[in-house]
């Protein structure tokens, strides 16, 4: 990879991120607060909906531009040469790339989702005053709990959407002769988008109580299966789907924002 594309690939992804995560950020809270064990209404309602905002504006750029420099960085590298160059292989190499970007970005997305999730469920609350409670109680591991399951959340909603998105632009640009224009590629996005984020509903309804859990109670283990065991015995399957219809929303407009905004500026800087 030449510097000028791992710039063009880091400002494209880190840009798009910002673009998606801040202006949807009240479609996020909604959907947190329909996943917390206490209840909709317990963990807000409808009432500051921008609570957590600080956290997510400082994690997304840098999350979302690791990320796509560690998937086109690992694309090019697989394509490079050997079995996975041939096209047929390609679903193979976007599966393998877009895992090992949700690998890395996870270093950085797993302390702002901690401390934006427990203040969207806790709205009184500053996300300052949740991050020095954060680290009070529970040390910088804190920062760091559920990110098992944030990457057991990522990595199959991107063997999904990947694969799918640049599976559909191949046939879309196929069938008009042309490479797609970034508003193409964004619908193909939204629509991958949408597929991945309802198979994966209750990973993230998972990762969700763990994060949200108190610390020393069994959920806070981490332990997904033991997780969605409670919630199947609790709230059945409603409840492993709570939040569904927000967070496909989120995520299938969110993907056409994300995926759209990445190809255009990746476009225009390259």
């Amino acid at each position: 990879m030449e510097r000028r594309e791992f710039v063009a690939y880091m400002v494209a992804g880190g840009c798009a991120g910002m673009c998606v995560d801040l202006t949807l950020f009240p479609l996020d809270t909604i959907k947190t607060r329909l996943q917390s064990p206490q209840g909709f209404q317990k963990a807000g309602g409808f009432r500051g909906v921008y609570a957590g905002v600080p956290s997510a504006a400082v994690g997304s750029f840098p999350n979302a531009a690791a990320f796509f420099v560690t998937y086109e960085f690992t694309k090019s590298l697989l394509g490079a040469g050997g079995g996975l160059a041939a096209p047929q292989a390609a679903p193979v190499t976007h599966m393998m790339a877009a895992s090992l970007g949700e690998v890395v970005a996870c270093l950085i997305r797993v302390p702002t989702e901690v401390v934006k999730q427990r203040t969207q469920a806790s709205p009184s609350s500053s996300t300052y005053n949740m991050l020095l409670a954060t680290l009070r109680e529970e040390g910088f591991r804190g920062l760091y709990r559920g990110y098992s399951s944030t990457v057991l959340r990522e990595i199959p909603f991107s063997l999904v959407q990947f694969p799918l998105w640049e599976y559909l632009k191949t046939l879309w640009s196929r069938r008009q002769g042309h490479t797609l224009y970034s508003w193409q590629s964004a619908v193909c996005g939204a629509f991958a988008g949408a597929v991945a984020a309802f198979v994966t509903t209750p990973l993230d309804v998972a990762k969700t109580r763990i994060m949200l859990a108190k610390a020393g109670s069994s959920e806070a283990g981490g332990n997904i299966p033991r997780v969605l065991c409670n919630v199947w015995r609790s709230r059945g399957l409603p409840g492993l789907f709570a939040g569904c219809i927000p967070r496909m929303t989120f995520i299938s407009v969110g993907g056409f924002i994300f995926l759209g905004a990445y190809e255009k500026v990746r476009c225009t800087l390259l």
